[in-house]
């Protein structure tokens, strides 16, 4: 984008951020498939929305709205489970207790427990390298309550995976 005031055509909002939009889109459903899918469908809704992007600058944030609409309009429609597998990213128990020993499927069965509103700020903070500000427009809240959300996701992972690690072997 030589002009930071103009709009960008779909082909350079997709070369410079199709790695970003698949993989929140991945880490929003925990299947390959479904986040192609969930991709294809953002660009294709960016394409025909691309005259409401007002700040070019912004457009990390607003195509990552868009994945979050479509996927969210996804599982309302089908009532399913999701999983947003985490596999080599972010641990919220080593982070702040070094000693802790899960597996990761410890942790993605934690995290798949979290409601959407919780989810979706853990990602895009930890992630995403949202800042709380960019979260906060994203997701249409103060940012008080991305912080207060971050903090209690936080709390129930760290919990939830210290009884798995002290509930007898499966």
């Amino acid at each position: 984008m030589d002009d930071s005031r103009s709009t960008p055509s779909l082909s350079e909002l997709a070369r410079l951020h199709y790695a970003l939009v698949y993989r929140y889109a991945y880490r929003l459903c925990g299947s390959a498939e479904e986040a192609e899918d969930l991709t294809q469908q953002a660009f294709l809704t960016a394409h025909r929305r691309l005259h409401q992007l007002r700040d070019p600058q912004s457009a990390k944030s607003w195509l990552c709205a868009i994945v979050r609409n479509t996927f969210l309009t996804r599982v309302s429609a089908q009532r399913g489970a999701r999983m947003v597998p985490l596999h080599g990213y972010w641990d919220p128990v080593r982070e702040e207790t070094p000693s802790a020993n899960f597996d990761s499927n410890d942790l993605q069965q934690v995290l798949n427990e979290l409601p959407e509103e919780f989810r979706a700020p853990l990602v895009l903070y930890y992630f995403e390298e949202f800042s709380y500000r960019q979260i906060a427009d994203q997701l249409g809240v103060p940012i008080g309550t991305v912080m207060s959300r971050l903090a209690r996701a936080k709390t129930h992972l760290r919990r939830r995976l210290e009884a798995l690690q002290s509930a007898p072997a499966r």
